[in-house]
């Protein structure tokens, strides 16, 4: 079955829900790119793939299945050999009475159909998929990293360790692949290596949390790092030195960049590796986790031809991604966008992208100073670091310029008096900067394993304190309603899957200016920005909590 344009456009254009012109451009450049429509659709969020894959089910007559919120049993899945679930696109999701219930791009397919039922002796019940979703799916074919470790290597990890390394030929090659796939396919944005007295342990951190997932003999440590060493193309001698280099390795249907970090510890070299898979990076405003207000705040400065955009918070608070997803929206042929970044996470088509390199001199402000020789529109600085590079984006945003950047504070008030604190005076501060995006990630409930729960009020308050508390919704029993995990296996039974921002956006606005220039501490300028209009971070995220997004508990660790 083939999802022609006159499906998609009779389901989507014709009862409102993309406008013409989206159409247009995603069918220009789908033939351009030589790409599905739907994908060109999905992967500029005009529409969500659940909201597409319900529309089209509809439209043939089946079930539609979101496979994302489904966690498949090893003994359903194996009904199907892999090999052939791969070449067909077809999953079994599950097994009941009525017969096999099965995901397929394609459910009109009665062969395919009739070759199961014959193998199995099952009736079959089909269900229309995302042809995405499915190979997505298709990963629960794999088995633990320590089942697989062990068959890699022919022994139990117990045997493994009796045997001296001398007697042992090692698949390092293999073994160093089985890591980096089990990180991607389990949604890891960093993997550590950390070697211990008598043995190394492999983390992988998930949704912000970092799990021991794998403990491995020490005498294959060094095999390892070498490897990983050569893959980034660094010196293999050297063993008591820090040393940074980049690699990338292919998974289906995309290249996965890593960033390589080694550094000497007691015990040996620890190596730290991020991930940066196309999957994790999600560029739509709305779903990183922007509500209607703040976005429409953030919309209406993004259409100013000049200032700055600063988003702040804390290292690995997502503020990198939140200026890329601002970026996706103002790419457009006839402006020139430019960035300055260490390192770039991520490529877009379409802007000029240079990557620090002290070693030749080209820092933030020697970078800065060049961009501004290329006749930009919009300049992202990866980093406001130092007083010379504040002043310059302050110079370039005088100027006619629109300069994102980020900058670490605790807050969006904060950042403003942070910004006097590295020499910036205020009066350059309240002319420049248009609005300060302050954020922090959370785990996000999963949706398999989400209950709601009644909890009384008196506990909330011993969280929360009464004041926050109070903007909570209350049942007659003096009791709030509220969520979490369970724990599932398709959350490893943490009750959390994925991770949403919570934010704060800080709108520079008359008062605020006056505030800045009087050299008003940040408690105050805050105080003034919450009078006109801002919702703090805290206050985003119990909104998130009474919606079953995330919990209180999930709050308070991000920002307390």
């Amino acid at each position: 079955m083939q999802i022609t344009e006159s499906l998609l456009k009779k389901n989507l254009v014709d009862t409102g829900l993309i406008s013409q012109k989206k159409f247009d451009l995603a069918k220009k450049e789908a033939k351009e790119k030589k790409e599905p429509l739907e994908k060109i659709i999905l992967e500029k969020n005009l529409i969500s793939d659940e909201e597409l894959g319900q529309l089209i089910a509809d439209e043939i007559g089946f079930p539609f299945i979101n496979l994302k919120k489904v966690k498949i049993k090893r003994e359903i899945l194996n009904i199907v050999p892999e090999i052939v679930a791969k070449k067909q696109e077809i999953i079994v999701f599950n097994k009941t009475k009525q017969g096999l219930k099965i995901a397929m791009a394609d459910p009109e397919n009665l062969e395919v159909q009739e070759f199961i039922k014959r193998k199995t002796g099952e009736t079959v019940i089909p269900y229309f998929a995302i042809k995405s979703d499915i190979r997505e799916a298709l990963k629960y074919y794999k088995k633990e990293i320590k089942e697989e470790f062990e068959e890699l290597i022919g022994k139990t990890l117990e045997e493994f360790k009796k045997i001296k390394i001398e007697a042992r030929p090692l698949p390092i090659i293999k073994i160093v692949d089985l890591i980096l796939n089990y990180g991607y396919e389990n949604r890891a944005s960093d993997i550590h290596i950390e070697p211990y007295a008598e043995k190394i342990i492999i983390r992988y951190r998930i949704d912000g949390i970092l799990h021991d997932v794998l403990t491995l003999p020490k005498d294959i440590h060094d095999f390892l790092v070498s490897r990983i060493k050569i893959l980034a193309r660094l010196r293999t001698d050297i063993h008591d030195a820090a040393q940074d280099g980049h690699f990338s390795f292919s998974v289906p249907a995309e290249k996965v960049d890593v960033r390589v970090s080694v550094v000497p510890i007691e015990e040996g070299e620890k190596v730290v590796l991020r991930l940066l898979a196309e999957k994790t990076r999600r560029f739509n405003l709305k779903e990183l986790g922007l509500e209607s207000k703040n976005l429409k705040t953030l919309r209406n400065n993004l259409k100013r031809p000049w200032g700055m955009i600063l988003a702040a918070g804390p290292a690995g608070c997502g503020k990198t991604t939140t200026l890329y997803a601002t970026l996706k929206i103002l790419n457009r042929r006839e402006v020139n966008i430019m960035t300055i970044e260490d390192p770039i996470e991520y490529d877009i088509e379409g802007i000029n992208q240079i990557q620090v390199n002290p070693k030749t001199g080209l820092t933030f402000s020697r970078g800065l100073r060049s961009i501004l020789r290329q006749d930009p529109n919009i300049i992202m600085v990866g980093e406001i670091r130092d007083k010379e590079t504040a002043k310059l984006a302050a110079n370039a945003a005088m100027t006619g310029h629109l300069v994102l950047s980020t900058f670490h504070s605790i807050d969006a008030s904060s950042c403003l008096t942070r910004l006097q604190d590295i020499g910036i005076e205020p009066f350059i501060i309240a002319s420049t900067v248009n609005v300060i995006i302050a954020q922090r990630l959370v785990r996000k409930i999963c949706p398999k394993c989400i209950e709601s729960y009644e909890e009384s009020v008196s506990k909330i308050e011993q969280l929360l304190g009464r004041d926050l508390t109070l903007k909570l919704t209350k049942s007659k029993q003096n009791k709030i309603l509220i969520f979490r995990g369970k724990g599932c296996p398709l959350c490893q039974n943490t009750g959390y899957l994925g991770r949403v921002g919570i934010f704060e956006i800080l709108e520079m606005k008359e008062p605020i200016r006056k505030l800045l220039i009087e050299k008003t501490p940040a408690p105050r300028i805050k105080k003034e920005a919450i009078k006109l209009g801002m919702t703090t971070m805290i206050e985003d995220g119990l909104k998130k909590v009474e919606v079953g997004i995330t919990t209180i508990e999930e709050i308070l660790r991000a920002i307390k």
